[in-house]
């Protein structure tokens, strides 16, 4: 059978004919400018809809990993603390753990609380992290990202290393001497005195989160031990691993492996609330934002039902012709649908390259306004970061295909149902 429509005959589905007056009915012409500005605010409502869902579960994706690589990055994906006496044998104890296999890294640590001060600012709150020079150097988010100075004279237990911002806070530059206050000092007749102490800054690092680059400073664990009165002992073992979501598999071989009673914490119970609050705030954002492509969608009806009422009595000498009903319901279905599928598509190549330069568009506009735009005190991370994930990303495109043709059913059936007799009795 032809594709053409013949007088008297049929169609096949979707046939050249259909896509023909489908084509004709879209383009603009000047007796139907409003259906085409409608049609134009419906293709422009699902591009920017599917554009911007698309960047914000980048970025949330982007902002989650970043986050969670740096936290891990400082923090051990396993925390290992004595529970029966002082862990005194920490070398023997993280050289059996780091032997597991899947385990990377072990790493003795003290920690402790202080006030340090430099030559600006009334001081602020410090970390130290007591770490062996050797396991500092495989801490690759630290070695790595050492701005200034090197971690060579950390080695030779010459000095420590803080983090950038907590050295700009202070007015602290490299070789300059941090001075840090601990409560924890000597005890005297008169009770336990502060124990005050400066030392040399021989490295300064930058992990890209201010929170950590604002609070940490990495001390020699000689010197950490000496200066918390913890000598000879360490508070417990982080031990990182080859595949974070696989500490539950790897605990009870890290267990074994230290021979004594422990207990064990993972990245996931010690970060549980705020990477809940991540995945909650990340699932109603998606929820929110597709409602923008609903509104465009619901904008392709409008504009549908416009056109259909003003093709009316084409529409009827169409059915006299020996179009059927089915073929005039295909023919606004492909109209209305060629809307939805050019919007998603511009919307997701508009979205895409979007991703690829959010942190060059949020420099520009902290420039163009300028104000700080994703302030990193605020947000933790010093750059904007995006994650396009496969999965989701074809989740919002099928979205948005799906609302698009749910919403040019009804106008499709509406011109189908159509009666050729009343369209054309007042002609």
């Amino acid at each position: 059978m032809n594709d053409k429509a013949e007088a008297g005959g049929e169609t096949r589905p979707f046939s050249y004919f259909e896509r023909l007056v489908a084509w004709r009915y879209l383009r603009s012409r000047r007796k139907e400018t409003v259906v085409s500005v409608i049609a134009s605010i419906s293709f422009i409502g699902i591009m920017v809809g599917v554009a911007t869902l698309i960047v914000v579960m980048a970025v949330m994706n982007g902002f989650r990993a970043e986050l969670l690589n740096r936290i891990l990055g400082v923090q051990g994906h396993l925390i290992v603390q004595p529970t029966d006496m002082p862990l005194d044998n920490y070398d023997a104890v993280a050289r059996r753990i780091s032997e597991v296999p899947g385990v990377r890294l072990a790493v003795p640590l003290v920690e402790g609380q202080v006030l340090a001060s430099g030559r600006s600012g009334a001081g602020t709150g410090a970390l130290i992290r007591g770490v062996r020079a050797e396991d500092l150097t495989e801490m690759d988010l630290i070695s790595q990202n050492v701005r200034q100075g090197s971690l060579i004279d950390f080695a030779a237990g010459q000095g420590v290393a803080v983090g950038s911002r907590l050295a700009q806070n202070l007015g602290l530059g490299l070789g300059d001497t941090i001075t840090l206050i601990s409560p924890e000092g000597n005890v005297t007749p008169f009770g336990t005195t502060p124990r005050v102490k400066g030392y040399p800054i021989t490295a300064i690092f930058e992990i890209g989160m201010s929170e950590y680059d604002a609070a940490i400073l990495f001390m020699p664990m000689q010197e950490a031990q000496l200066y918390l009165n913890v000598e000879g002992l360490a508070q417990h073992i982080e031990v990182f691993v080859d595949d974070p979501d696989n500490v539950d598999a790897l605990r009870p071989l890290v267990e074994e492996a230290a021979q004594r009673s422990v207990l064990i914490s993972d990245w996931r119970q010690r970060n549980r609330t705020l990477f809940s609050a991540l995945q909650v705030e990340r699932n109603v954002m998606f929820m929110i934002l597709t409602l923008i492509v609903l509104v465009a969608a619901l904008n392709i009806i409008s504009g549908m039902i416009m056109l259909v009422k003003d093709k009316g009595h084409d529409i009827a000498i169409l059915r006299t012709m020996g179009a059927t009903s089915g073929s005039i319901m295909r023919i606004f279905l492909m109209a209305g649908a060629a809307i939805g599928v050019a919007g998603t598509l511009a919307g997701f190549i508009l979205g895409t390259l979007l991703c690829m330069n959010v942190e060059s568009i949020r420099q520009f506009f902290s420039w163009l306004s300028g104000t700080t735009i994703f302030d990193p005190e605020v947000y933790f991370l010093s750059q904007l970061p995006a994650d396009m994930q496969t999965g989701e990303t074809a989740a919002v495109v099928l979205i948005a295909l799906v609302l698009s043709f749910l919403a040019t059913l009804f106008p499709a059936w509406r011109a189908s149902r159509l009666d050729p007799v009343e369209a054309l009795r007042y002609e």
